[in-house]
């Protein structure tokens, strides 16, 4: 099929819904599909380049306790058409298709089948209040729908009710298997590793206070901080005058860099505190086979479980953070325990094995389609056939 997956965030500017469409490209590449992406542009990049579309510019703006991006353009309906005309896609595949402006103007012009991935989750959202008001005619140009985790799922559902998939996230696994440990940080102490934003959401506050706590309790570690953003300056004062020994600041490094890291740590720590859909470092980290402490939130538990590949701890709880990292630092059995149950549990979360279940749930969408006469006149493949004993759920 000729399959257009269409991001409101600026593609590639690393986060992790273009983490997910650069893989779904790649894989669906590879399961002979002809594939493009469309997106916007931020800066000098060109307007076109290979397999990627630009259409407007995108903007940074908060949302969710993070930062979000708004696309925009004075010409958008026209360049739109003219891209699907040039494209004629049989399939378009939105993530967070609601986001303004990009994915919706595509969405209303699309004749294409269109599917679309939800990834966030949150508490209340005035946007999503909003557009459960002003957006129904979009939604109902939406084929078939795809929530990335249960946690995602039940967010939209609340303003958008409709049937979901839910397909996860993916890991590369190969490449997290394969890193080797950075050699200056194997030197006998300890490794806690943090990955993530510096934001309030991400938590790192309640894991400096922790490591205090550990600190304090006598025990030899070394907390090691990937990430960049709002919250850096605060969370490095609160270093510095606590006098915290062995804390490094590492800021924003290479995808290759990540993956040592993560081999390099003895216990991957995420200590969010909530409005998480997923956690793909958690995937990432099991990949290694890092076992794992983190917070007991809802968009965790579909990838950890308790006791086997993590132990979870209530958000928020220095204390209790800090009484799980010691519990695995000082129990080198039940640290290889978790591990190997992470690296066994992160195969099922593999590109080729999310990839097979979002190409069978295509085929779905548009066997249902042409079954009830209702196949939209941009489609132009042949309908893909049911493998023996399918069924939607598999």
């Amino acid at each position: 099929m000729k399959i257009g997956l269409v991001t409101p965030y600026v593609y590639p500017v690393p986060g992790g819904v273009n983490e997910h469409v650069r893989f779904l490209y790649e894989n669906l590449r590879l399961r002979g599909h002809d594939v493009r992406i469309i997106t916007s542009s931020h800066g000098l990049q060109r307007s076109s380049e290979g397999d990627v579309i630009r259409i407007g510019k995108g903007f940074s703006v908060p949302t969710n306790g993070s930062v979000g991006t708004i696309t925009v353009s004075p010409r958008y309906v026209s360049q739109v058409e003219r891209v699907l005309e040039q494209e004629r896609f049989d399939l378009l595949h939105f993530h967070e298709p609601f986001v303004p402006f990009l994915s919706l103007i595509v969405l209303r012009q699309s004749t294409s089948v269109n599917i679309a991935t939800f990834h966030a989750y949150a508490g209340f959202s005035p946007a999503m209040e909003l557009g459960s008001k002003t957006l129904p005619s979009y939604a109902r140009k939406l084929h078939g729908r795809i929530a990335v985790s249960a946690a995602a799922r039940h967010f939209v559902d609340r303003f958008f009710p409709g049937d979901y998939k839910v397909i996860p996230n993916g890991v590369d696994v190969g490449r997290f298997q394969r890193a080797v440990p950075i050699a200056r940080w194997k030197d006998g102490t300890p490794n806690i590793l943090f990955v993530g934003r510096l934001e309030d959401r991400k938590g790192l506050p309640h894991l400096l206070k922790a490591f205090r706590l550990i600190r304090k309790g006598g025990l030899e570690a070394r907390l090691l901080i990937v990430g960049s953003g709002p919250q850096e300056r605060e969370d490095r004062r609160y270093v510095l005058t606590r006098g915290l020994q062995n804390v490094e600041f590492l800021g924003r490094v290479s995808d290759s860099e990540k993956a040592q890291l993560f081999k390099t740590a003895d216990v991957f720590v995420s200590p969010a505190t909530g409005r998480e859909s997923f956690g793909i470092v958690l995937l990432e980290a099991m990949a290694a086979g890092a076992p794992i402490v983190c917070s007991d939130i809802h968009g965790y538990k579909g990838v950890v479980q308790r006791g086997r590949q993590a132990i979870l701890v209530p958000p928020h709880d220095a204390k209790a953070l800090a009484a799980g990292i010691t519990e695995l630092l000082e129990d080198p059995a039940m640290r290889a325990r978790l591990g190997a149950s992470g690296q066994a549990r992160a195969e099922q979360f593999s590109w080729e094995n999310v990839t097979a279940k979002v190409e069978a749930y295509y085929g779905f969408v548009i066997r249902r389609l042409a079954a009830q006469g209702q196949l939209p006149p941009g489609f132009s493949a042949e309908v893909p056939i049911a493998a023996h004993g399918a069924t939607a759920e598999d």
